[in-house]
């Protein structure tokens, strides 16, 4: 049985990180919904709430110091000390490397690694306090490398090798970190990504569930159900892990 905590998905008004949220509750715990627009949280929260759920809508830069603070602490003091992290939160700038801008590169590393590294180091103290802690990153398939994502692919690997450094920093105080890598996952991301390409959306989806072993593309609820699980007290002796959903070796 679980034990009821607070925890923080970040990125979660929609997509792999409402449906974290949602499961997570579903658990038992109280959940902060972050994301960089508050009012966008709201149907993630009003559908916790609506099923008995405990949880609060927060907006935040995650590549912001001082905000990454202010949310944590608005966090415990409405939910309670956050003892489960899902840093969930990321974005897409997509190209090939030579038309890459420098913007584009930093953008995707702000919000991926340093909105990580921000939300673990405001978390980790109250984890510490409580000798329990879950830090989940979410990473990606795209890690092994993906054309037109060497942004976006350094991105993942980095939140790989974060997860593994932190497990071994943070395991004797309780504190697990494990990423979880996603293949292709049916969200509004994706979707953006069949726009950009020109192809009709159920065309795109189709095509990718024909190369799927597992014969279908995945949805944010089969990499929810993981995530929980790795927050769960059973999942304590998992740590340090990169473990992939992607319905086969590769998606």
């Amino acid at each position: 049985m679980t034990t009821p905590r607070t925890a923080i998905v970040t990125g979660a008004a929609r997509g792999i990180g409402a449906a974290t949220a949602q499961h997570l509750a579903a658990a038992g715990h109280a959940v902060g919904i972050l994301d960089l627009d508050e009012s966008a949280c709201e149907t993630t929260v009003s559908a916790i709430r609506a099923a008995g759920g405990r949880a609060i809508a927060v907006g935040v830069d995650v590549a912001d110091a001082a905000a990454v603070e202010a949310a944590v602490a608005r966090v415990t003091d409405e939910l309670g000390a956050p003892t489960i992290l899902v840093n969930n939160a990321g974005i897409t700038r997509d190209n090939l490397l030579h038309k890459m801008s420098e913007a584009d590169w930093d953008l995707v590393m702000s919000v991926h690694l340093r909105g990580s590294f921000l939300m673990a180091r405001a978390c980790q103290a109250h984890m510490v306090g409580a000798k329990f802690g879950r830090i989940i990153n979410l990473s990606s398939t795209s890690a092994q490398g993906n054309r037109g994502q060497t942004n976006y692919s350094t991105a993942k690997a980095g939140l790989q090798g974060m997860a593994k450094t932190l497990a071994v920093e943070l395991g004797r105080f309780g504190i697990t970190a494990n990423a979880v890598a996603p293949g292709f996952i049916q969200t509004e991301m994706v979707r953006q990504t069949a726009e950009r390409m020109g192809m009709p959306f159920e065309e795109f989806l189709a095509a990718a569930a024909a190369k799927n072993p597992s014969g279908r593309v995945g949805q944010p609820e089969d990499i929810a159900a993981l995530v929980t699980f790795l927050a769960s007290d059973a999942a304590g002796f998992v740590n340090g892990q990169v473990i992939y959903v992607a319905g086969g070796p590769r998606d």
